[in-house]
């Protein structure tokens, strides 16, 4: 049987079990927290390390098997940090890597290479998912990358080009950050297919932030997944509006291609207590206690669910040869 790597080194794609395929652990701003500590967020290390274990263990102990964590720079990846968790838990967790940018790179990103040919980038993405990050040992098992609402910018496209040319260098799966409001997901598709990629080895996230049915088709019919990844965040898209749009894609034959999650982190210091506290469905068992439920009363069967959840992700993991 084929293997996934993970937090806590290999395991074989039939033991995922159910899978949250776009989560997030620590989102933690390093840089303000050696000058200001505790003075956005409280962080005391140890003690969120373990806290987080123990978060990981209760969602496991919900059903959950699985926690794709899509945390990549600068959002504030620690990939030790993220080690440490994985060992005090059963849960399996799969580590990204990739740049996050919805404008600009980094200066220190945006000046690597300056301009040169192949990109640095990719040898950076690459080195993560064959050889490990850092000193953690942790090999990636998927590329994230993102565009938003100010469009396909230079740096976004770089990250895009550069991520597809590792993606076909190792095989690993490509998920994304999109928004949907202005159907960005249709411009990853074009730079992805002008890079050779095989676009049903996509998955383009925060598309259930629409229920634009004729944009998710499209996206569909280029032959991506769906990543409906934001279930709990509520005021931009309802939970109600959410669940409709996933069963009525399922009506439409269409299970086979979507993957669930929520886009939540245990801990995240670019949101405030005050937003949070207005979020009262953003939490890891959302999809879990409430979401099922309310897909299996519009109509959405155990083997719909099941496909979305174990099938689906299996099958994009297993997915992992070079072209």
């Amino acid at each position: 049987m084929p293997e996934i790597q993970t937090a806590r080194g290999p395991v074989e794609t039939g033991t995922l079990g159910r899978v949250l395929m776009h989560e997030h652990l620590v989102m933690l701003n390093p840089e303000i927290e050696a000058n200001y500590p505790g003075r956005v967020k409280p962080w005391d290390e140890e003690a969120k390390v373990t806290d987080a274990a123990l978060t990981m263990n209760e969602l496991k102990a919900g059903g959950i098997d699985t926690l794709v964590d899509l945390t990549v720079i600068p959002m504030g990846r620690d990939v030790n940090r993220i080690r440490r968790i994985a060992e005090q838990t059963e849960l399996n967790i799969i580590v990204a890597t990739g740049i996050y940018t919805l404008t600009e790179l980094p200066p220190p990103l945006a000046q690597l290479g300056m301009g040169r040919q192949p990109d640095p980038l990719i040898d950076l993405f690459v080195s993560d998912i064959e050889n490990g990050t850092a000193t953690s040992g942790v090999r990636s098992a998927v590329i994230k990358c993102a565009t938003d609402a100010a469009g396909l910018t230079p740096d976004c496209e770089r990250v895009l080009r550069a991520c597809a040319k590792a993606h076909r260098r190792t095989g690993v799966p490509i998920s994304t950050h999109t928004h949907a409001a202005s159907r960005s997901g249709v411009d990853q598709q074009r730079i992805f297919a002008d890079e050779g990629v095989d676009l049903t080895r996509v998955i383009i996230g925060h598309c259930g932030d629409t229920t634009d049915i004729d944009y998710l088709e499209q996206l569909l019919a280029a032959g991506s997944y769906l990543g409906m990844d934001r279930f709990g965040l509520d005021f931009v898209c309802s939970f109600e509006d959410r669940v409709r749009t996933v069963a009525m894609l399922c009506e439409r034959g269409y299970a086979e291609r979507m993957v669930l999650s929520h886009d939540k982190s245990f801990h995240n210091d670019w949101a405030s207590d005050e937003l949070l506290a207005k979020l009262p469905n953003r939490n890891y068992l959302h999809i879990t206690n409430d979401v099922l439920p309310a897909l299996r009363e519009h109509g959405v069967n155990d083997s719909q669910i099941e496909q979305m959840l174990v099938e689906n992700p299996r099958r994009i993991f297993e997915r992992q040869t070079a072209y």
